[in-house]
């Protein structure tokens, strides 16, 4: 029963690992009559010496330094929000939630067009007198547009996830809370944030990944410009790779990725880590 999953993680799994790293060492091209040859390290001595690489390396993580805390954080405020015992909260939880299951492509089309100049957004900040930037086509707003996108696009998976974990916590803290005098800010601090802990380590590890895979919105929305200012390490690996055909040098960069990965990982596994199961 176990041979069908076993195929399947082979051939899409270790498979493609063991090719990627294979040929980061090689001058594989995608569609060549020839063949593929070793090359040593020339494609990493390349790929620190590309402007291109460092910046997309530069904006992956200032999006996930800048995405986790908002994106968590916002998604904590609304699960507070609609964590009551009333009437139409349910249509409030849904519309939250809407953004989700809407298709990336679809919403990054829609953001689009609200980024524009002459968009959405802008005719709003025009009613106050702001004049709005272009936010797609000026090097010091892209990554910020595209930051606040994605928050709101992927705040209300999250908050289920913190709704799910606030319901788990026993009212009868909440009641003792009540007796000893304590006020909302105290229950939320002593009550509330100690019971999140095991989902807050999962928010924690689930945006961090999704934060470091961003492609979708880039490819859509800027294609990595204006100047580099948005490319990602996702986005110059496809490029590179399938535009380009350099799959080679593109296996470079995803086993660069990799290991960036690999070591934010361990990073979040090592303050993660139950520490009374350590003691």
């Amino acid at each position: 029963m176990l041979v069908p999953a076993a195929v399947l993680l082979v051939t899409f799994l270790l498979i493609p690992i063991g090719l990627t790293f294979g040929l980061a060492f090689t001058n594989a091209r995608l569609i060549s009559p020839r063949p593929a040859e070793f090359i040593g390290t020339d494609n990493f001595v390349r790929l620190f010496q590309d402007e291109t690489f460092w910046a997309s390396l530069r904006n992956t993580i200032i999006f996930a330094v800048v995405i986790v805390p908002l994106q968590s954080a916002c998604a904590l405020g609304l699960a507070l929000l609609v964590n009551v015992k009333m009437r139409g909260v349910n249509f409030f939880r849904t519309i939250y939630f809407l953004p989700v299951v809407t298709s990336m492509v679809v919403v990054s089309m829609l953001w689009l067009f609200m980024y524009q100049k002459n968009g959405l957004i802008n005719q709003v900040l025009l009613k106050f007198g702001i004049d709005g930037p272009d936010w797609l086509g000026d090097p010091h707003t892209a990554l910020l547009a595209i930051i606040l996108m994605s928050a709101w696009q992927a705040m209300g998976f999250h908050m289920v996830i913190w709704l799910s974990g606030l319901q788990t916590i026993p009212g009868d803290l909440y009641e003792a809370a009540d007796l000893d005098g304590a006020d909302t800010w105290q229950k939320f601090r002593y009550v509330t944030w100690p019971g999140l802990r095991a989902t807050r380590t999962f928010i924690l590890i689930t945006i961090t990944i999704s934060a470091f895979a961003l492609f979708t919105q880039v490819n859509i929305m800027t294609q990595g410009g204006p100047l580099d200012s948005t490319s990602t390490l996702v986005l110059m690996a496809v490029r590179t790779g399938f535009q380009q055909q350099q799959t080679g040098y593109a296996s470079a960069i995803s086993l660069a990725f990799f290991v960036l990965v690999l070591a934010v990982t361990l990073v979040n596994r090592y303050f993660t880590r139950d520490k009374d199961v350590v003691r």
